[in-house]
């Protein structure tokens, strides 16, 4: 006899004024389990699609359909093919409901996924300060540092003012790979449309100072924020060749395959793109152009686990490989690591040691634990992962509810 299906009671979101652009939801169900997901920006936006459009049609129905689910709540108002609100709520829900499926199996989630493709998968350290994109967009322009420097991993702070000891920092720690946008910093002044001689030099300055201090020991990703016009970008690119770049990230808005296109055939250096895109059907156009190396996506904007899997799989019959985004927040970095484990083309798995050695820790009880540069397969069953009560509980932490 068929078990009886878990059935959605509550749906329940959670916002917190420390941690603006952020927003949680959780997912209960009438075995008395509960699920989390996660997204950000536009939080108070990504709510009410949540309850209105998300709750409306999930209240009631069986947890365990997720392409079902998928696919009735992307059509939810007319198909989503972008990144969007509505996409990164779907992103979130969809997490919670694979954190239930997987509890429900009694498994970690990268075995629900399929399980592991490797015993571990490298990092590397998005040289991120502690407020980078928590509380405000994290876009590096002229003065935009909240810099702490009684903390330890100032890092945003740090590639700026001596990049070869931060590189130095991180080797210690066993990471062999960094990213750092110290290009950022100058755009504002032509909108992206222009560097400067001076501009370009000072900016490449970083990638200089960490092959003087450490050699290739440990590899450089340039993220370039899809700031710059093409052949701004392109004479940047020309600039940092030198040093040897593992990859030039977004190097140009992502609204023009084409053009990405035209940067990619510029260079000899990988580019990966894109944690700006969303769902299979914008991936489609960048794989048949063959627009980037390395696909990145971010699983808490791109559709969740259902669609970040779909796309990895597209990427791998391009014999291309997966790179996850993470700068949002301690759930996504632990879906990322599941999937980077179980897919079989994940190439490196992004993280930030100044959010993992400080928010993300008020937030979640456990975090992937990282061990000479590599992450660990997470124990536990689900996504191995719950908020903390001290989090919940917290009177600064908004939580809204909608009922079966």
């Amino acid at each position: 006899m068929p078990k009886k299906p878990p059935i959605v009671t509550r749906i329940e979101t959670l916002r917190n004024p420390n941690f603006s652009k952020i927003f949680w939801v959780r997912i209960y169900t009438d075995d008395g389990r509960v699920g989390l997901g996660e997204t950000s920006f536009g939080p108070k936006t990504v709510e009410a699609w949540a309850h209105e459009d998300a709750a409306e049609y999930l209240l009631g129905k069986d947890a365990t359909q997720l392409d079902l689910h998928w696919n009735a709540l992307n059509g939810y108002g007319g198909k989503i093919i972008g990144r969007a609100a509505d996409m990164s709520g779907l992103s979130a829900v969809d997490m919670a409901l694979w954190d239930l499926y997987a509890q429900r199996a009694g498994v970690p989630l990268y075995e629900a996924l399929g399980g592991l493709s490797r015993p571990s998968i490298r990092v590397y350290n998005t040289c991120a300060g502690y407020s980078y994109g928590v509380n405000r967009v994290g876009r590096l322009a002229t003065g935009d540092i909240d810099h702490r420097p009684e903390h330890q991993y100032e890092d945003q702070h740090a590639f700026l003012t001596d990049a070869g000891a931060l590189a130095d920092d991180l080797l210690s720690e066993g990471y062999t790979a960094m990213k750092i946008w110290p290009f950022d910093q100058v755009a504002a002044k032509s909108n992206g449309q222009f560097i400067s001689g001076p501009d370009l030099e000072m900016c490449t300055e970083p990638f200089r100072l960490i092959r003087e201090k450490v050699g290739n020991k440990i590899d450089v990703m340039l993220e370039m924020h899809s700031i710059y016009n093409l052949p701004s970008a392109v004479r940047i690119a020309k600039n940092v060749e030198p040093y040897d770049p593992f990859w030039f990230e977004d190097p140009v808005p992502m609204d023009n395959i084409d053009t990405l296109v035209q940067f990619r055939n510029s260079t000899h250096i990988a580019v990966t793109a894109s944690e700006t895109v969303a769902t299979r059907w914008a991936f489609r156009e960048m794989f048949e152009k063959q627009a980037m190396t390395i696909c990145m996506f971010d699983i808490s904007w791109v559709g969740g686990i259902s669609e970040a899997k779909r796309i990895a799989g597209m990427a791998e019959a391009y014999h291309m490989p997966i790179a996850p985004h993470d700068c949002v927040g301690p759930v996504t970095f632990m879906y990322s690591v599941h999937l980077s484990l179980n897919a079989p083309n994940a190439l490196i798995q992004e993280t930030v040691r100044a959010f993992n050695a400080s928010w993300y820790r008020e937030v979640v009880d456990q975090l992937p634990v990282i061990e000479n540069g590599y992450a660990l397969p997470p124990e536990g069953i689900g996504a191995c992962q719950t908020l903390l009560d001290t989090f919940v509980n917290d009177p600064t932490t908004e939580i809204q509810e909608s009922n079966l």
